[in-house]
C-alpha cells in the first residue's frame, strides 16, 4: 500500500494521533469515514450509469482487455513509429526477445547508407 510496510503505517498512525490529539481525533476519523463513503458512492454511481447507458451490451464486455498490465510499451511505440495497424487484442509481453519483429524506423524515408555524409546545419550550431 503506497510503498510502505505495516510498521511504517502504524508509525504514521501513531504520529498522526499525537499531532491531531485525542480531542480532535474522532472528528478527523469521521471526516475520513465520510470521504471514503462518498468516494465509494461516486464509484458505484459511475458503474450504474455506465450499465444503464450501455444496456445489455454491458454484460458482453471483456474487461480484461483493458488491463494496462498486458500491454507491451515497446510494441505500442513501434506501431506508432512505423504506422503499423494496431492488433485487435494486444499481445502479452514476450519473455525473451530473440529478434526484432519489425524493421527499424527510417527517418525521413531515406534508406541507411553508411557512406553518406551527415547533414550539417551551420545556423543551428
Amino acid at each position: 500500500m503506497f510503498g510502505i510496510n505495516t510498521w511504517e503505517f502504524f508509525a504514521l498512525l501513531v504520529l498522526a494521533m499525537l499531532v491531531i490529539g485525542p480531542d480532535r481525533l474522532p472528528e478527523y476519523v469521521g471526516r475520513l469515514r465520510d470521504w471514503i463513503r462518498q468516494a465509494r458512492e461516486m464509484a458505484e454511481g459511475a458503474k450504474s450509469q455506465l450499465r444503464d447507458q450501455m444496456g445489455p451490451e454491458y454484460r458482453d464486455i471483456d474487461w480484461s482487455q483493458y488491463d494496462p498490465r498486458q500491454y507491451d510499451p515497446r510494441k505500442i511505440v513501434r506501431q506508432a513509429l512505423l504506422d503499423e495497424p494496431a492488433d485487435e487484442v494486444p499481445a502479452a509481453p514476450e519473455e525473451a526477445p530473440t529478434a526484432p519483429e519489425a524493421p527499424i524506423a527510417v527517418p525521413f524515408g531515406q534508406p541507411y547508407d553508411p557512406d553518406r555524409v551527415t547533414p550539417w546545419d551551420a545556423d543551428a550550431t
